[in-house]
């Protein structure tokens, strides 16, 4: 606080202002202080902390030097209809786009596309979870299906502890999807297929409509799901210079992160909400 001689004025610098509303912003977000935790530490009201985080303004752009990239893409929901959308660089760690969205679609992976190459990048590979639809939007450059994602599908399909011999086996096929290479994983799975394939044609009529099912659907599905995804899930194996990950691992994490932060400040409105997101992405 400055006082003017002639005027008799108080003036208050605006740099040191701006700082200070930077450095209880950060210890709101950061070191998970709640506006009462912060009145007391500065003893100030409530409100008048929550005026000084309003002030702060929170830039979205991230500035990246590198200009060829290599992603991890994908979608986490706070509530049915509230979701995030987020492209990562892993290799920077770093996440250079993100956008609101209430559902997982083909346009929100497309607007993130276009956004980053309008502006001079060049995408080189990116991972995704194999949400149908969105490969197509990349389909001109090398994309991975994450290992995890995968084997959840499979998982989903045959439960944790499968009771079927076939299952049990394609289980353990699919155990080895991080450490093996794609032709001996093609040929196991194939001879999977060869030992099975009488099985997985077993079908159950209904008696009462007489139309007919197959008796292992589950089963099959799992199989199928491999075989459609087998294309992209060696592709970080076929480019070792682009150290293209298997995994969205990198994005995962950041999203538990980023829940576990916004978590503390509970109840607030959306503008609010994502000045946080905002910050805590760029971080």
């Amino acid at each position: 606080m400055y006082k003017c001689e002639n005027c008799q004025k108080n003036f208050q610098s605006k740099k040191r202002n701006k700082r200070f509303s930077d450095k209880i912003l950060k210890e709101y977000v950061w070191q998970r202080q709640t506006y009462c935790d912060l009145a007391s530490k500065y003893n100030r009201s409530t409100k008048w902390i929550q005026r000084k985080l309003d002030e702060t303004k929170v830039k979205k752009v991230v500035r990246i030097n590198k200009k060829e990239l290599v992603l991890v893409a994908d979608v986490t929901f706070f509530t049915r209809t509230k979701g995030l959308c987020v492209f990562r660089e892993p290799n920077l760690r770093k996440n250079v786009w993100w956008k609101q969205t209430k559902q997982e679609n083909v346009d929100i992976y497309l607007q993130g596309k276009e956004h980053l190459e309008k502006n001079g990048f060049t995408i080189r590979a990116i991972v995704l979870d194999g949400k149908r639809g969105v490969r197509e939007v990349f389909s001109s450059i090398p994309v991975q299906m994450c290992h995890f994602h995968q084997k959840q599908i499979v998982r989903r399909y045959l439960t944790l502890r499968p009771k079927l011999e076939a299952s049990k086996e394609l289980k353990q096929i699919v155990e080895t999807l991080t450490k093996i290479t794609e032709q001996l994983f093609i040929e196991e799975l194939s001879n999977w297929y060869n030992q099975w394939e009488t099985f997985l044609k077993e079908k159950t009529t209904n008696p009462e409509t007489g139309r007919w099912c197959y008796t292992h659907k589950r089963v099959r599905s799992a199989y199928r799901s491999l075989k459609t995804n087998l294309p992209y899930l060696f592709t970080y194996q076929k480019y070792p210079k682009l150290n293209i990950p298997n995994i969205t691992n990198s994005l995962d994490g950041y999203f538990n992160r980023l829940k576990s932060l916004l978590n503390v400040h509970r109840g607030l409105s959306h503008k609010r909400k994502m000045k946080l997101v905002n910050l805590i992405l760029r971080n």
